[in-house]
């Protein structure tokens, strides 16, 4: 009877173990608390798990500016003037006024009318009776067209030149060689050594060790017994970034001043007299006869005869010419010649000579020490705390006193000696995203 009970109380514990929500459903009859003594403490040494943390660190290399003092020369240029005296010349203009005298075309309208004569025709109906049949005209109309011819004066503008003559300063320009000095900034280039951080991926072997689970067995007296034995782990595999110095040259250039000499080309202008003579255009307008052609349109008229077998009226037509007579006005142009007098303008130009003084500029270069500031990168690595948690086994082994039969003990040393049941951890899912980020290096 005592070994039926003590089967039926460790099914009890397998299900509480298993799921704890099922254990509620039995109001608590699958706990510790209600099992006996006896039948609640382990007979045999199991296995057990213990959480150890531990706390790793890993060295991360971060990219720092520190600022580097130098000193750098700039040319700078001074100004220095110097007064120069010159003799210039001044061109004095005079007007003088003269006659001219020219002959002007102008044209003058005259208006007149003359007489056309045109022929039409007047249509007269007269109205007959027939007997029997009558005879009916029907009109048939037909489009024609006369030519009309007139004469009109139509205006023709010709063009004459006319010559002009003045005298103007017109400037000649000479180039004269000046030696000139500039410093200009010559690049030397170099190259130096600078170590920089490349990653590199890397395919690595993790072992994950297997959960423990509780197993039931039988000891040597037919007891169940209850253990945890371990699952056998899975090994994957995962990439890694790992960081590796490499050394680069990097060229670095400078600028060094020179003092260049250079002949410049210097423009002089002076101002030499040159007679130039103008064309101005006159129009001239007249008046040519053109005889233009119109074609008037015009309709005539025809009757066609219908013969009707009844006795109704008729009408006949019959055309009559009328002779008419029109003014139609013509204009007519003559051109009178017609004479001018104008004063025109000429310009007499003298030299007058005058003493200017004026200051003449010059550059002088000089180097000026210059402080300045530059940053360089530097890799400053640091060392950054993670934790790792791991699995220890951990073999417990029934205390003295249940061996030996004395198993009443304190509801507090029977919950300390129950064996630890570690609860299975939820596996990490495979995300890409979980992969160590590449760091960012900077040149």
């Amino acid at each position: 009877m005592r070994n039926t009970l003590a089967l039926v109380f460790a099914s009890v514990a397998i299900l509480a173990v298993n799921d704890s929500a099922e254990a509620c459903k039995y109001f608590g009859a699958a706990s510790y608390n209600c099992c006996p003594t006896v039948a609640c403490q382990p007979t045999a040494c199991y296995t057990a798990c213990r959480v150890e943390r531990k706390t790793c660190y890993r060295t991360v290399y971060d990219q720092v500016l520190e600022p580097q003092q130098y000193t750098a020369y700039r040319t700078e240029y001074e100004t220095v003037y110097e007064d120069k005296q010159q003799t210039c010349y001044r061109m004095v203009n005079e007007t003088v006024y003269r006659d001219e005298e020219y002959t002007v075309q102008k044209p003058v309208f005259e208006t007149s009318e003359r007489e056309e004569r045109y022929t039409v025709r007047r249509p007269v109906v007269e109205t007959k009776y027939r007997d029997c049949s009558y005879q009916v005209q029907r009109p048939v109309w037909e489009n024609h067209e006369r030519e009309c011819r007139r004469t009109v004066m139509r205006p023709v503008v010709e063009t004459i030149e006319q010559e002009c003559r003045k005298t103007v300063m017109r400037p000649v320009t000479e180039t004269i060689n000046q030696e000139r000095c500039y410093t200009v900034m010559k690049p030397v280039t170099t190259s130096r050594t600078v170590y920089r951080l490349r990653g590199v991926w890397e395919t690595r072997q993790v072992h994950k060790p297997g959960k423990c689970r509780p197993c039931w067995s039988t000891d040597a007296c037919g007891r169940p017994v209850m253990s945890m034995v371990q699952v056998p782990g899975k090994t994957s595999c995962r990439k890694v970034w790992r960081l590796r110095k490499v050394a680069c040259q990097v060229p670095c250039t400078k600028y060094v001043p020179q003092v260049v000499r250079q002949n410049c080309p210097v423009q002089v202008t002076r101002y030499v007299p040159e007679v130039v003579v103008n064309k101005i255009p006159v129009k001239v307008c007249k008046m040519v006869p053109e005889v233009v052609v119109t074609k008037v349109p015009y309709r005539t008229c025809r009757w066609v005869t219908e013969t009707v077998a009844q006795k109704v009226p008729y009408k006949t037509c019959k055309w009559v010419c009328e002779e008419k007579v029109r003014k139609v006005p013509v204009q007519t142009c003559r051109m009178v010649s017609e004479k001018c007098t104008r004063k025109v303008a000429e310009c007499v130009t003298r030299k007058v000579p005058f003493n200017v003084t004026h200051r003449v500029a010059r550059c002088v270069p000089k180097q000026v020490a210059v402080n300045c500031t530059r940053y360089v990168s530097k890799c400053v690595a640091r060392q950054v705390p993670y934790e790792v948690c791991t699995m220890v086994p951990t073999t417990v082994c029934p205390t003295t006193a249940c061996a030996t039969g004395n198993c009443n003990l304190a509801p507090e040393t029977r919950e300390s000696a129950k064996p630890v049941v570690p609860q299975p951890k939820p596996e990490p899912e495979a995300n890409p995203k979980s992969a160590p980020a590449k760091p960012k290096v900077s040149a």
